[in-house]
């Protein structure tokens, strides 16, 4: 009733236009929200929690050396052919290369001599033994038989050792040398072609394969960062090629040295790369993460609204109950903000779509 009476004194006093104006003000003195605009925003509650904190580093994918086989040549020989390239996923037993080698050649007309010398010992032992039973052979004469065999006995077991080691499916009576994939994984290094001569004492691998279901990421700390890394603490990485992906792991390893091109620490990060989008040599951005004991009250970076060098949040208590209250930021990390000022635990604050009502909060 005394609100009426003041409209109608100024109405009296200012005239039709200033009643018009203070009628406006009046109505906009309540924000609420209205059932479509419900729909569309997100409330969360303040809660008081440990503060994490975070390093940004750069580093650089590599396979997990665990999961790496590298295949050097176990024969000389020209390599007549190569069946798998740069990249190429292969499963354990696959053919990767065929060697024709003189090694071979000579191994398996080794053993054939060597069979065919044992055979014509053991006819002769037999021979000697029966003679021997008889008494027409000299014991002499069946201990000679008895050691001529067993020497090509002997030499007959070297040579399947030799090609054993080499591999018995490894090796054919033509003196093809197979290279097959020990196990299954990509294709991370291929050094021979076609043609090639291959050396037994050259030292270096033929086929690097690598099981990229697992990688490393290798990152640099700097001097002044050394202290902010500990293993254990979480990582996540993010890449040019998948930006909106963020892989997770933890540092697994530290370096006890810096490097003295670059002088950097090196960190290893482990983690799992089940969907094989992380490729080796890939650049990456890497977020070291880790709770403090301090505490402080945290909400969602995205609640947060910045306007005239100033924080703000609207706070909810009701339908048609908001404010809009001015915030201390302490730092914002992985998409949380802590807050050293004005909001308390349990405080609930509009953290989508908020702007809107902000807008019209302020205009009051």
């Amino acid at each position: 009733m005394d609100t009426k009476l003041l409209l109608l004194l100024s109405c009296t006093l200012g005239g039709l236009s200033a009643c018009h104006d203070q009628t406006k003000i009046v109505e906009k003195k309540h924000v609420c929200i209205s059932d479509s605009l419900a729909k569309t925003i997100s409330i969360d509650t303040a809660k008081l929690v440990h503060i994490k904190n975070g390093l940004n580093l750069s580093g650089e994918v590599t396979v997990d050396d665990n999961n790496v086989i590298k295949i050097f040549p176990m024969v000389s020989g020209r390599v007549t052919d190569v069946k798998v390239s740069l990249g190429d996923k292969v499963t354990k037993g696959q053919i990767l290369a065929i060697i024709k080698s003189a090694d071979v050649t000579g191994n398996y007309s080794d053993l054939f001599s060597s069979r065919s010398d044992m055979a014509i010992y053991k006819r002769q032992l037999d021979a000697a033994e029966q003679l021997y039973k008889n008494g027409i052979a000299s014991e002499r004469d069946y201990t000679e038989a008895k050691e001529n065999y067993n020497k090509a006995l002997s030499a007959n077991r070297k040579i399947e050792q030799l090609i054993k080691i080499n591999g018995n499916d490894n090796t054919d009576q033509n003196g093809n040398y197979i290279i097959k994939a020990p196990i299954s994984g990509y294709i991370t290094q291929r050094k021979i072609n076609e043609g090639n001569f291959i050396r037994t004492d050259n030292s270096d691998n033929l086929f690097t394969i690598s099981d990229i279901k697992d990688v490393w990421v290798w990152a640099n700390v700097f001097e002044t960062d050394i202290d902010k890394v500990k293993e254990g603490y979480h990582a996540q990485v993010t890449t040019l090629a998948y930006p909106d992906k963020i892989f997770y792991g933890k540092i697994d390893q530290i370096s006890a040295v810096l490097d003295p091109d670059n002088k950097v620490m090196k960190i290893r990060i482990s983690l799992p790369n089940p969907d094989l989008k992380l490729k080796p040599e890939m650049f990456t951005n890497v977020l070291i993460t880790h709770d403090e004991t301090n505490e402080a009250v945290d909400i969602p970076s995205s609640a947060i609204i910045f306007d005239s060098s100033k924080n703000f949040v609207v706070v909810y208590n009701g339908t048609c109950n908001l404010k809009v209250q001015e915030v201390s930021l302490d730092k914002s990390i992985d998409g949380r903000s802590y807050i050293s000022s004005g909001l308390k635990p349990g405080d609930r604050i509009i953290s989508k779509n908020q702007l809107f009502l902000y807008n019209a909060l302020i205009e009051e």
